[in-house]
């Protein structure tokens, strides 16, 4: 199936403008579940309910509002008030410089997209050979679908890619985070965890990693609707072992090494 374009812009650094075509690069594979009536398998409407009294409430007599639970406190807003706070609408990706990759850390990392060229491919085959041969990545900002959005430009293949970023507030800085305790390593067990590194280098294949969940859940799902008798298996509770570090880290290395010689 051909890639379909979710929005149309320009990308722009500098005095160069290039039209672009964005199209998603990750797609939503989650199993959605609806809530069915037992007998007849109609699907139940939701219905909006009052908690102190228990009676329906006309989706008409409700309005969009915040609630500051520390606070206890309500506010009622109106479509027109927020509607004056959205950003105004634009085309334009603003490529607001560029920097050595590595320089974004992964935690700011949200969701990728990858951009086409929209017509002629001149400029946009132009920045993707200059990011490839420079290394570089940019740092972008635009406006789609009444959001703000910041973002990372890469370009790989001769293909120009996009990740959302997250905003300062988003990420919890380790700083917050309490520091490992406990004794320091002795110089032998340092070695043993280098090789097993080591042991473990190999290439990202993700061909090899698929959603076993999800595929077991939808073999369910066809199985059932085949009117075929489901056998359910109850998982194999695994006990813990408490190893010493160095046995544990020799154990690991060895099975590391046996399983690159099957590989």
């Amino acid at each position: 199936m051909a890639a379909r374009a979710i929005w149309k812009g320009t990308l722009a650094f500098g005095a160069v403008s290039v039209p672009v075509k964005l199209y998603a690069a990750a797609e939503d594979r989650t199993v959605h579940f609806r809530l069915l009536h037992e007998k007849d398998k109609t699907p139940v409407a939701r219905q909006l309910v009052h908690p102190g009294t228990g009676k329906p409430v006309p989706r008409e007599e409700t309005r969009r509002g915040y609630v500051d639970e520390e606070e206890g406190t309500a506010v009622l807003l109106d479509d027109e008030e927020l509607e004056a706070l959205e950003p105004e609408p634009g085309r334009e990706v603003t490529v607001k410089g560029f920097l050595d990759p590595g320089r974004i850390g992964h935690a700011w990392y949200d969701r990728p997209y990858y951009l086409g060229p929209d017509g002629s491919s001149r400029a946009y085959t132009a920045l993707a050979r200059a990011m490839e041969k420079t290394g570089k990545e940019g740092f972008c900002c635009w406006t789609m679908r009444k959001k703000t959005y910041i973002g990372a430009l890469r370009a790989e293949n001769g293909y120009l890619k996009m990740i959302t970023l997250r905003f300062a507030g988003e990420v919890i800085d380790e700083a917050d985070l309490p520091r490992p305790k406990g004794r320091d390593l002795t110089k032998q067990e340092l070695d043993m965890a280098g090789q097993l590194v080591e042991a473990l280098e190999g290439d990202f294949n993700p061909e090899a990693y698929r959603d076993e969940h999800r595929e077991r859940v939808m073999e369910l799902i066809r199985t059932k609707a085949r009117g075929e008798k489901v056998t359910l298996k109850k998982p194999k509770e695994k006990k813990a072992e408490v190893i010493p570090l160095t046995d544990m880290l020799k154990k690991s290395i060895q099975q590391a090494k046996k399983e690159k010689k099957v590989a």
